[in-house]
């Protein structure tokens, strides 16, 4: 006997008539109220693969990795700068990216990591008043040391 119900309190009502005796007569009335409903549940989603030709690699966004040893006694101030300076800069039009990252090792070392469309984005954000306040305050002597690297993006998310 395969009965097919449209609302449950169809199917409880003829589980109730049918007293549970007989659990082949029982499992078919169940399984449709088993059966998993996705309609809210997240949807499997793919992301389009991104495939580069000869001429998208020449537009690859450009890295600047700073490496920059502050001093002790002007951390606080530092660290003040460098906030107003990353947020600042990830407004500008061209960067796409401004990290800074403090060193595990030596709390007074970070890393800026600093991604831009092209040069453009570079020479705009060399103009910028907060650019300009973290070079015042190398100059000032703030820092012990400070590198920079400049790296063509390849692989990127």
């Amino acid at each position: 006997m395969m009965l097919m119900f449209r609302h449950t309190r169809h199917a409880a009502h003829h589980l109730r008539r049918l007293h549970y005796t007989d659990p082949m007569k029982i499992a078919p009335l169940l399984l449709p109220l088993l059966t998993p409903v996705n309609a809210f549940s997240p949807q499997k989603t793919t992301i389009p693969s991104r495939s580069f030709s000869s001429s998208s690699l020449l537009a690859m966004p450009i890295c600047i990795l700073v490496e920059a040893e502050i001093k002790e006694d002007r951390m606080e101030e530092f660290l003040e700068m460098i906030e107003k300076n990353a947020v600042a800069s990830r407004q500008e039009p061209g960067c796409i990216r401004f990290d800074v990252l403090q060193s595990e090792d030596a709390p007074n070392k970070f890393f800026f990591y600093e991604v831009y469309q092209d040069a453009d984005a570079i020479a705009h954000h060399k103009t910028q008043p907060h650019y300009l306040a973290w070079g015042d305050f190398k100059e000032s002597g703030g820092t012990v040391s400070s590198v920079s690297k400049k790296a063509s993006g390849k692989f990127m998310t």
